[in-house]
This record gives C-alpha cells, structure tokens and sequence, in this order.
C-alpha cells in the first residue's frame, strides 16, 4: 500500500471534514497560529500540499520550509495573503474555490442592503423598547434604485442579477469594462458614487483595493447613500466610514468583512445606522460543503497529473 500524501490544513475545519481528508491523506490539522508555526517547523519537509483560505494565506518563508510542496489551495476565491509569485516561482500549482460560494454571498450582500436601506438594526431596537411606526422616520425603497458594483466579478454579476429582480439601474466599477456586461461601467470609483443610491463592495483585497473606498468615496454616496461590503475589510477606510456614518454624511452601511478580524471594529460599534456581521457571507452549509469538494477536486486532480480544477 502507497504511503499517504501529507496535507497540512490551515484554516478551520468540521470534524466531519477532518475525518474525510484523513481517510484520503495524511492529514496535519493547525487552525492556530502556535500549531501552524509547529507544524512548518517540525514536519515542513513532508508536506505536499496545503489548505488555507485568503485571510490566512501562505507566506513565502512558509513555502521555502516546505521542499515538497507541490499545490496550495484555497478554500474560498480569496487568496490576497498567498505569496502567489513565490508559488509560481517555485512550479506550486495553485487553485481557490471561485464559484462555490457565490450564491451564499450575493443573498448575504442582498440581505445586508435591504436591512441597511430600510433600517433592521434601528427598527428593531425601537420595536422592542415599544416605539410604535408615527415616531419613526419612513425609510426608503430598495426597489427602482441606482446600484452601483465595485468589482463585477462573478460575485458581483449575481449581485446584480438578484437586484434586477428589484428593478434596479446598474452600474459598475473594474479595472477595466467587463466583455458582454449589460450594465454601465464607470472608469472612476467617486464617479460610480455619485451615481449611485446603494454601493456594493465585491472587490478582492491587496494592496490595489486597500481604502480604495475612502472619505471622498463615501462624500459622494452622500448623507442618502448606501454602502454594504462583502469583498475584504482592507477595501473600505474604516475610521471614515465610521466619521460618515456617526456625522450623517452617509446614510447607512452593512458590513460582513471589516480591518480589525477576528477582533470587532471598534469604531463601528454603537453605530444605529450600520448592520455589522462577522465574515459570513460565504458560509452556510451549503456553501461550505461545495468549497470543501472543490478542495479535493483540486487536490486529486493535481496529483492524478489532470490539474487542479480551478486555478489561481
């Protein structure tokens, strides 16, 4: 019988998950910062591949302590912390799980726009402490609005599909317009702004997208925008928009991923006008269960000699 080819694991996983990766491979599992340092140190040389997810990535100290990796997957689309051109330096394949989790969190991204828009996180409080509807300012309609998309990715295309159902106007911000997309692009952020009612951040993280919605960004949404974000905390300048949403200069805000994670953003915390969930767009059973069969299609596509399925 062959000897098992070691996996290190670095992002958490079930036991249910643990149990089917050990039935495959060798399995380390280091969720932690302390186990995963150990685990590099002691067993480096054996391991093959790794598993990790974006906000956790790869470092290229962490590959050269590794002579025999081969690939490194992860488990969402996100892979910003990966030292990709170290990877590719050293012929490590590399693969994400794109399009596992994109329904997951485009409902997520929907659900956080109509709870921003329409005041949840108010209205609820109110109710409970026994405000009835005269007391309470009207707010607006979702439906018929102009939505503005930083990042027309295939997170950002099921975004708009959903708002389509709402009969939004859509436009949209890339680096560059999108090939047969039917919606407006804007070539300028503060522009796709000021036309906007709502923004919806779906952009990757890294150095090109940090603060790229900044004060300016936020001033031209305006003290009647909308801003949700379900791309990367870096994306979003939190001090200004917590200025914006605590001066009235935006109107309200839903945001899944934020700079300080795990730990909570500090600056946004009090904030009536703000719907706040803890990086979990992308997770439900669902959701998860695909990632995790698109990580061991990666993996045994890889060494059946076919490739990884889909590549970074």
């Amino acid at each position: 019988m062959s000897e098992k080819i070691s996996v290190l694991s670095l992002n958490t996983l079930s036991s249910e998950h643990q149990g089917r990766i050990a039935e495959l491979y060798d399995l380390t599992y280091a969720p932690t910062n302390e186990e995963r340092a150990a685990a590099i140190a002691a067993h480096g040389p054996k391991f093959r591949a790794v598993l990790t997810i974006g906000v956790l990535g790869l470092t290229a100290a962490e590959m050269d302590a590794m002579p025999a990796l081969e690939v490194v997957c992860c488990m969402g689309a996100g892979y910003e912390l990966v030292d990709v051109d170290a990877a590719r330096a050293r012929g490590i394949a590399l693969a994400n799980g794109q399009g596992t989790n994109d329904d997951c969190v485009a409902d997520h991204a929907f659900g956080l726009l109509i709870g921003a828009v329409r005041g949840f996180h108010m209205l609820d409080r109110l109710c409970r402490e026994g405000v009835w509807r005269l007391a309470i300012p009207q707010p607006p309609n979702v439906s018929g609005k102009r939505l503005g998309i930083l990042g027309m990715g295939t997170i950002g295309e099921k975004i708009a599909k959903r708002a389509a159902g709402f009969d939004m106007t859509i436009g949209y911000h890339n680096r560059k317009p999108k090939e047969g997309s039917p919606h407006r692009y804007f070539d300028n952020l503060k522009a796709l702004a000021e036309w906007s009612d709502m923004l919806v951040c779906a952009a990757p993280g890294g150095a090109a997208t940090k603060h790229i919605v900044d004060a300016e960004v936020l001033d031209a949404l305006g003290p009647k925008g909308f801003l949700v974000n379900i791309g990367r905390g870096s994306i979003v300048d939190t001090e200004a928009l917590a200025t914006a949403l605590r001066d009235g200069r935006l109107g309200g805000a839903g945001i899944d991923v934020y700079e300080s994670e795990p730990k909570r953003p500090e600056a946004l915390i009090g904030l009536d006008n703000l719907i706040l969930t803890p990086h979990l767009a992308g997770w439900s059973p669902e959701a998860t269960e695909a990632s995790f069969k698109r990580f061991l299609e990666n993996v045994e596509g890889h060494f059946a000699g076919r490739g990884v399925v889909t590549p970074i």
